[in-house]
């Protein structure tokens, strides 16, 4: 049977240099002064001239509640509609503004309101390879506007409807994008933003 030995004291002399040490240390949570500390001029670069100083951020104290002004909104990225609109023009210019507008009626038209996603990419992949094989140049895209209200958006952004965000990205994608040549918002007469006029390029 083994016996526990007991604990070890320090003798007279290793507590003073205890103590000592103890006295020279800096507390690891240390109080922090209040006042902020004097203005120090700005860095300078190895050329010699300064550097812009960073922005300054707004005074603070802990636990204060953070102000947000809702009007503004947190899109981290550029809305859908603003990256279509971006989009170079690679078909005939008239064409494109007539489409635009609602004077060209689509040769056939799908309707993915309500899929999966795991349904809807397939099946769009099935109607824009057949329509293209069957000459066709312009079909119609539905895929639904989402929801049109939303009580929090959180702090991540959310885009609305994931059908009508997703599809434009599976048709720049292989094997879709060799035979997509304009994608754009429908106008209001056949489904306006919740659907897509997708141009296809002409059969070989």
């Amino acid at each position: 049977m083994s016996s526990r030995r007991p604990p070890r004291r320090l003798s007279e002399d290793d507590l003073a240099i205890w103590r000592q040490v103890a006295k020279s240390a800096t507390p690891m949570h240390a109080v922090r002064p209040t006042a902020s500390p004097a203005p120090t001029a700005p860095p300078t670069s190895p050329q010699g001239g300064r550097t812009q100083p960073p922005e300054s951020l707004p005074a603070f104290t802990i636990g204060q509640a953070a102000s947000y002004d809702r009007s503004k909104g947190h899109n981290l990225s550029p809305t859908l509609e603003t990256r279509l609109a971006a989009q170079p023009v690679r078909m005939d210019q008239k064409t494109f503004t007539r489409m635009k507008r609602g004077k060209l009626r689509p040769n056939r038209k799908i309707d993915l309101h309500g899929m999966t996603l795991d349904r809807a990419h397939p099946a769009l992949s099935r109607f824009i390879i057949a329509a293209h094989a069957d000459g066709c140049r312009l079909v119609l895209v539905v895929t639904g506007k989402g929801r049109t209200h939303r009580d929090d958006d959180g702090p991540i952004p959310t885009p609305r409807g994931v059908l009508r965000n997703q599809v434009p990205q599976w048709l720049r994608m292989a094997p879709l994008g060799a035979l997509v040549l304009q994608v754009t918002e429908a106008h209001k007469s056949h489904g306006g933003s919740g659907a897509y006029y997708v141009y296809l390029s002409r059969r070989r």
